[in-house]
Order: C-alpha cells, then structure tokens, then sequence
C-alpha cells in the first residue's frame, strides 16, 4: 500500500507517521514538501502544486492530517482558512477520485451549533457557529460531493504531548500561577492525537480486507469534560505524581464563557457519539483521562 500523509509534523501527522508504517510505503509531507523522491508539494495553498504530487505519487491513500486550526484568527483569515479548510481537500477529494484512492480527512465538532446536552451523531444536521467550523464543514461537503472514496473522522479537542495545545498550556501554568480561571460550560471528550492515528490505521487495515466501512464518523475519548474538569484533572495529576503546582486545584476557578469573550464563538456542546465509529470497525474508545495520563507523563519526560 502506498500512502500519502499530509502535515506530518503537525499532532495528529507527527503519530501517524507511527501508526501507518506498517501498512505500506508512507510518503509524508509537511508544508516544504522536501521528499528522497524529489520537490513534492504538502502546502495546502499550493492547490495545483497538490495535484501534481498527487498524480505524481499516485497513492492508494491519501490521509490529511493538515487543516488551519486558528479558530480566533479565521474570523479575520477567512479566505485563508477556506482555501486550506474546503478548497484543498475538494482538490485532493477530486484526484483520489480519478486514481480511485481512498482519502482519509480529519474535521471537527466545531460544524455543529452546540445546543442541547445530548451527543452529535453523524446524521445531525451541522451549523457552525464561527468561520472554522464553516470551513471544515465545506471541506467534508466538498469530499463528498466528489464522490471518492473516503473516510472523514469528526474529533474534537485534541492534544499530544507535543506541540501547543490546552494540555501543554496547563502543565505550565499550574506550576507558575496560584489562580487560574478556566471555561466550565464548554463540554467534550479530549481526544489524544495517539488515539487518533491508532484507529486511523485500525480503520485502513479492515478497509484493505475489503470491509466497506467508508464515509462519516465521529472519533473522540469516552467521557465527557469541560476545560475546567480538564484543566483540573491535570493539576490533580500533577499532585500525584509528587510534582510541585501552583494553582492547587480548588484554586482554578470555573468560568462561564461568556465571561471569556473570544472573536469565534464556540460551542458549548461538543459532545460526538461514537457507537457507529465503535460499532463497524470493532473497537473500544478509552476514557478521557487514561489518555491525557499517559500524554503528560510523555510531556513530563520529554520537557524535563
């Protein structure tokens, strides 16, 4: 199997370079697109440029692990987060039809409004509150407009021990401030960029026995948090573990979002049922917090 992984170096790309390995040839790309086989273009800016190292690798799969994810600065971006958000992905939903490869997409709970309490399934009807939510949610519209084959995973607060992410953010302001305030009525599941990569190639390895498994899912940790359960389950950790912090956890005060004004509004239910996701690919999601332990005992070792 020859694959082609786009924004290797971000999160999600960075594990899945580890996860698809065995599967086949990987060919990763990040935005240089500097390659052994040559000047490859990953940038998702460059849409001719994609199509040409599409029809240059000619990969069985295609996985974009590549997005603009700067909610906030997409309400200003708005012309740049749709080119990388919707119009590439059209552009690579589009080749993979003419080679008849499978494309693998990663979108967002950010395509939905966030109202009720309950679980987004699949067949929800998306209405994004903020320009990101409305560009990830054309690019879902564009794959499947194509008529290609493909999967588009729907995540929602993802983390890694690398990189910048609410996770990091917290390590290190628990152990400098006494007082944090943090959003309390945002609910979701934090989904390990690990876990991702891991049921991407879960995914890939029944589709290749001829399982049908294609089209929309939701893939996020079970249970469900806000930012200020999140935030102090990690102070939590860090006492456990015997580490110093600052901000003790009854010291991190739960904040109500609309005392945290922000220029994208977001959704206050971000809550995503998996029973299909789980259900046709034979899996079991882990809980939450087994996954951000073993994301900041890897962020510990790894900073120190």
């Amino acid at each position: 199997m020859r694959i082609l992984l786009l924004g290797k170096n971000g999160q999600v790309g960075w594990e899945l370079q580890r996860s698809l390995a065995p599967l086949g040839e990987v060919i990763a790309l990040d935005r240089q697109g500097e390659h052994k086989e040559g000047k490859l273009s990953g940038d998702l800016t460059d849409l001719d440029g994609l199509r040409q190292t599409l029809r240059t690798v000619k990969p069985q799969v295609i996985v974009n692990a590549a997005a603009y994810t700067a909610v906030d600065r997409a309400e200003e971006e708005r012309e740049l987060a749709t080119t990388i958000n919707a119009s590439a992905p059209g552009v690579l939903a589009d080749e993979a039809k003419s080679l008849n490869s499978l494309l693998v997409h990663y979108s967002t709970d950010y395509v939905f409004n966030g109202s009720g309490n309950t679980p987004w399934k699949e067949t929800d009807t998306p209405e994004p509150l903020n320009h990101y939510g409305a560009s990830k949610l054309a690019g879902e519209h564009a794959i499947q407009a194509s008529g290609c084959r493909h999967l588009i995973f729907r995540t929602s607060w993802v983390y890694a021990a690398r990189g910048r992410n609410f996770l990091a953010t917290m390590a290190k302001l628990i152990r400098e401030r006494e007082v944090l305030k943090v959003v309390s009525d945002q609910i979701g599941a934090p989904t390990g960029a690990e876990l991702i990569a891991d049921v991407t190639a879960r995914a890939l390895t029944q589709i290749g026995q001829n399982d049908p498994s294609e089209g929309l899912y939701h893939l996020v940790a079970s249970g469900e948090t806000s930012w200020h359960g999140y935030a102090t389950f990690i102070a939590e950790w860090f006492r456990a573990q015997g580490f110093t912090v600052q901000a003790m956890p009854k010291c991190i005060e739960a904040l109500p979002t609309s005392k945290y004004p922000t220029p994208a509004m977001r959704p206050l239910n971000s809550r995503l049922e998996t029973s299909k996701l789980q259900r046709d690919f034979k899996l079991r999601l882990p809980d939450w917090h087994e996954g951000v332990s073993r994301a900041l005992g890897e962020h510990i070792a790894t900073s120190i």
